[in-house]
């Protein structure tokens, strides 16, 4: 007998389901390798967003926006936790033999982080699916620029740990952020690419572009980056997508 999602899951679901199990991959690999974890996470990344090229290309199933939650959760809430856990915690030479305040500091942004990255996935997927941007800072841009910052080797423990606890609010805030352009994402993605596959190239300089591009769009596109034929959604009272 053939498993359930035989027939009714397709190309797209396959790459979406890929990126869960590089999530848990990451986590597991986080406590031998942080730079090797960080490329999973970033590779993780790339496939969210080829999911979505191939259901447009070849279609989706009713099945994938569901999907497409669940793993990243994985991916994008669960592993950029335990990275940011254990920079932290070996960067500030937090021990595990006994519960200290610094353990539990630490352990509470981390499960904070999750705990709103969660929230904010499925308030994306119930009410954000159709117009042309999302409210709150994305898990996978949040991953992203924790991972980059780990690959480019600027992750100092007490920032790493700043940045978490930032996110745990960003991620769930209601600043409007529109979505990239084909050709911004294109871009986005090459440098995407080259920070995985080369990343100590000319002094991290892929990591670096792609920590600078992403703190560029967190902070800038709010306000700077919609399309002067496209209003911003304030002022028209649509809701979008992320």
């Amino acid at each position: 007998m053939l498993p359930r999602f035989v027939g009714r899951l397709g190309v797209a679901d396959a790459v979406t389901i890929a990126n869960a199990a590089l999530g848990f991959v990451a986590v597991v690999v986080a406590f031998a390798d942080i730079r090797l974890a960080a490329r999973l996470i970033l590779l993780a990344a790339i496939a969210d967003g080829l999911d979505g090229i191939l259901a447009r290309r070849y279609g989706g199933s009713e099945a994938g926006p569901y999907l497409d939650s669940l793993a990243d959760v994985a991916s994008f809430a669960v592993a950029p936790a335990v990275l940011a856990f254990v920079v932290v915690s070996d960067g500030l030479e937090i021990g595990f033999e006994t519960v200290t305040p610094e353990l539990l500091l630490v352990t509470a942004i981390c499960a904070l982080f999750v705990a709103m990255a969660v929230a904010r996935l499925g308030l994306y997927t119930a009410y954000d699916t159709a117009g042309s941007y999302t409210e709150g800072v994305q898990t996978t841009l949040a991953a992203t620029i924790l991972g980059a910052a780990i690959l480019a080797g600027v992750a100092d423990p007490r920032l790493v740990l700043a940045v978490t606890g930032a996110f745990c609010y960003l991620m769930v805030s209601r600043i409007q952020y529109p979505d990239l352009l084909a050709r911004d994402a294109a871009i986005m993605g090459v440098v995407h690419a080259l920070a995985i596959l080369v990343p100590s190239f000319a002094g991290r300089t892929f990591p670096y572009a792609l920590l600078m591009l992403g703190i560029a769009y967190m902070t800038l596109s709010p306000w700077f980056y919609w399309r002067e034929d496209e209003p911003r959604p304030a002022e028209t009272g649509l809701h979008g997508n992320a």
